[in-house]
Formats: C-alpha cells, structure tokens, sequence
C-alpha cells in the first residue's frame, strides 16, 4: 500500500497524524485539501511531499473549469503558489511543482494538459519507489552483519510513495539476511520515531529498541552504536545537510566517537542552487508542538511559556561521511561528488 496515490479523481494518501493508534485513508478532493494536509503533516517526509505535490497539481488540472489552455496554464500557477507556500525546507515540493508545470507547458490543449498531468504525477510516484529500492541496495553494502544502526525521525515507507530512505537502507540489510537492530530516537516533538518508525519496524519484524532523544549520545559514547543513519529535506551544493531537528547534534557526537554518518537521500532532494546550508529555509512551526505536549494526562509545560520550534537544523558537510543517493554514495569532496550524483539522474 503507497503512502499517497491517485484514486477515482482524489489524491488518497495515510493520514499519518493518526498512527500508530489508528490507521487511515483520507481523500482529497481540490488543491486546497491538498496543501492543508501537506501543512498539518498529515502526509509528511520530503519524498512523499514531492509526490503528494504533483498529484495536487494534477488534482488541480482536473478541477479546474478551464476549457481553453491558456486558463488552465493560469489556474495550475495558482495552485502551485498554493502548494509552494505549505512548507519551505523540503526541497522535493517545489521539484515535483516545476516538473509537473513543465510537462503542462509542453502540451497543446486543456485535455492534454490534464492526461500529461497525471501521468507526470503517477511517473513521479512510481520512480520513487524504484530510486528507494536502488539507495537501499548501496546503503546496505555499508551496513555490516550484527550492526546496530542509530535512527532519527522517520524515513521509511511512510516518507516516502513506499520502501523508504535511510530505514529502505535498513529494510534492504534485512532483506539481504543480515541481523541488524536499530537504536530508533523518540524525535521530539511530534515524536515521529516514536509513532511511525517504531510502527513500520515491527510492521517489518526488524528488531529495535526505542530510546530517548537524549539518550543518543551515551549509546555513541559507549560503542553500542556501529553507523548513524538519517534522512534528509535538502542537501546544499556543498553537501550541507538540512533534516529533522536534532540531527545536527547526533552528526557532531558521531564524528567525536568515530561512527559514520549517512544521510540518505534521492537526488531530487539536492539542491545544487543553493551553495550552502546557511542559505536553506529552516520551517518554524506552531509552539504548540512543544508547549501541547501532556504526560500521563497532565499537561507538560505551564500556561503562558513561550517556545521556539524550528521543525528542522542544518548539519555542516564537514560532518558527514557520505551521502547515500540511488547512483552511489557521495563522499568528500561533495560539492564535486553530488553534482555528478545529480546529473547521472537527469
């Protein structure tokens, strides 16, 4: 079952707020159900955002009123505004928008426009499940037997149309017969470690223990951690490396203990516009993700606290020991390494 996919004229996807309690299907019928979803992650993960992304637009076409092509070309510009403004660090979002507005500009007629929408959509949903099978193969050649692999947030099925990135590397070494076990970070605050990869890992039947966020670095320090494994929103030319909030910290420890570090990402999460990770938007979100947060019924924070939320962090290229992409595994120099990386994909 994919995580998003088109279905009788509605964009269908898991509503991921609900797991691992409870698991449902939603539809969305216009653009702005589309967005909304994007934006209150109900459907979240960068891969799944570019995929969701290019349904929405092809929702869009199919919605509109428009008969002649110059209308419909106006109406899919309003609607990639709308998409683009949901969430601003995922770089796949804006990705699949332009590659399926690119695809519209090429045909000649409203209905073309509509057919060439939707396949374009459908191809972006079925490549990403075959580079995620490709990224897993190569990071699984990193992965030795008997290795317990550190994880932050989630980055699996869920984050993507399906197999996952950087937990498709760890589905792949257990496909492959290795016995792995995974150290799987709680990710406050919206605790999507703790909600959806420990409910895809034993989904799966691979072993893991949940651990506190916090508790990340004693397990580095005390060498019961072999390779640090995270996905990633946007990589900057220089292999600078945007991803959930905390990353930055578990790349620094690593490095100080000697564990590799790989994000794992497909190509269309590099942005070889941006130089560098100082020049990659980092998404605030609402403080209520933090202050909300209750505890055996009780409510955490006292009323009034203010709270900072920045939904992601930015860990230097000077931290990371490879990138694991579906060409390969980009090592130092990146700048050099992921430009061929990308442009082996185009």
């Amino acid at each position: 079952m994919r995580t998003v996919e088109w279905h009788a004229g509605k964009v269908r996807m898991i509503d991921q707020r609900l797991l691992p309690a409870e698991f449902c299907q939603i539809d969305l019928e216009d653009v702005a159900a589309v967005a909304q979803a994007i934006r209150d992650m109900a459907v979240r993960g960068a891969p799944a955002i570019g995929a969701t992304a290019g349904f929405g637009m092809a929702l869009a076409a199919h919605t509109s009123p428009a008969d002649e092509r110059d209308a419909l070309l106006a109406d899919l510009e309003r609607a990639a505004n709308v998409l683009l403004a949901t969430r601003p660090t995922a770089v796949n979002l804006a990705w699949a928008v332009k590659r399926t507005l690119r695809r519209a500009e090429a045909a000649d007629s409203a209905d073309a426009i509509r057919t060439a929408l939707l396949a374009e959509a459908q191809a972006i949903a079925d490549e990403d499940v075959t580079i995620n099978q490709r990224l897993g193969a190569f990071g699984a050649a990193l992965i030795p037997d008997g290795a317990t692999i550190l994880h932050h947030c989630n980055t699996g099925a869920l984050a993507t149309v399906d197999y996952g990135t950087a937990l498709g590397v760890v589905r792949a070494a257990h496909e492959q017969g290795k016995r792995v076990h995974v150290l799987v970070d709680e990710t406050r605050p919206r605790l999507q470690g703790a909600r959806l990869t420990a409910w895809e890992l034993q989904q799966a039947g691979i072993p893991f223990t949940l651990i506190a966020d916090n508790a990340a670095g004693h397990f580095m320090r005390t060498g019961q951690v072999d390779v640090v494994l995270v996905g990633a929103d946007r990589v900057a030319a220089n292999g600078d490396v945007a991803n959930k909030i905390g990353t930055y910290k578990l790349a620094v420890v690593a490095k100080e203990n000697g564990i590799p570090f790989y994000p794992c990402v497909p190509t269309s999460t590099v942005d070889l516009d941006l130089p560098t990770g100082d020049d990659i938007p980092i998404e605030e979100r609402s403080a209520d993700e933090v202050t909300g947060i209750t505890f055996h019924g009780q409510r955490v924070v006292p009323e009034g606290v203010r709270a900072a939320n920045p939904a992601f962090d930015v860990t230097p290229h000077r931290y990371v020991t490879g990138i694991v992409t579906e060409n390969g595994v980009a090592y130092p120099p990146l700048a050099m390494t992921l430009a061929r990386m990308v442009k082996e994909s185009q």
